[in-house]
């Protein structure tokens, strides 16, 4: 089958899709956009996380049929040309990112999380973050991240 979408703004078409293919497996695989990350398959990671149609899904639990026509947003998509969105910069900045495999499904989380409350508490965040498991970082350097993300307005547009 023939997927066509809009990903990061660009329309794009994925030939010879398999019915069974994940989102994931077509936007890494198939569009040559490697930023989700592949670990669980099964949406308990958050490794994955990209925006459809404006809200956070694990792509490996998208069937890539039912994205075609549809709008995404990968992590590869936050930022301008060239540059780096604020998520990203307050991940750099507080140290949070290790082995960087949770990390891009974790910025689109933290993306997500203060386009809709620009300012959360510690309580809120840790909620918003519960589906991306992280083996590296302990965590504490991710929610200073997103502190320090919130801090520097990242949620305002």
């Amino acid at each position: 089958m023939r997927v066509r979408c809009t990903v990061n703004g660009v329309d794009r078409t994925a030939d010879d899709v398999w019915e069974g293919e994940s989102l994931l497996y077509v936007l890494r695989e198939r569009l040559g956009l490697p930023g989700s990350k592949n670990a669980c398959e099964q949406g308990e990671c958050g490794s994955c996380t990209v925006y459809l149609d404006g809200t956070a899904v694990c792509a490996c639990l998208v069937a890539a049929g039912q994205a075609a026509g549809r709008d995404i947003r990968t992590v590869e998509g936050l930022a301008p040309e060239g540059g780096l969105d604020p998520v990203q910069r307050a991940f750099l900045r507080a140290g949070a990112v290790q082995c960087g495999f949770c990390t891009p499904g974790l910025i689109v989380s933290v993306h997500d999380l203060l386009a809709h409350n620009p300012h959360p508490s510690d309580p809120e965040i840790r909620e918003a973050l519960a589906g991306n498991l992280c083996r590296c970082t302990g965590y504490e350097k991710i929610m200073d991240a997103v502190r320090l993300a919130a801090a520097d307005g990242a949620g305002a547009a």
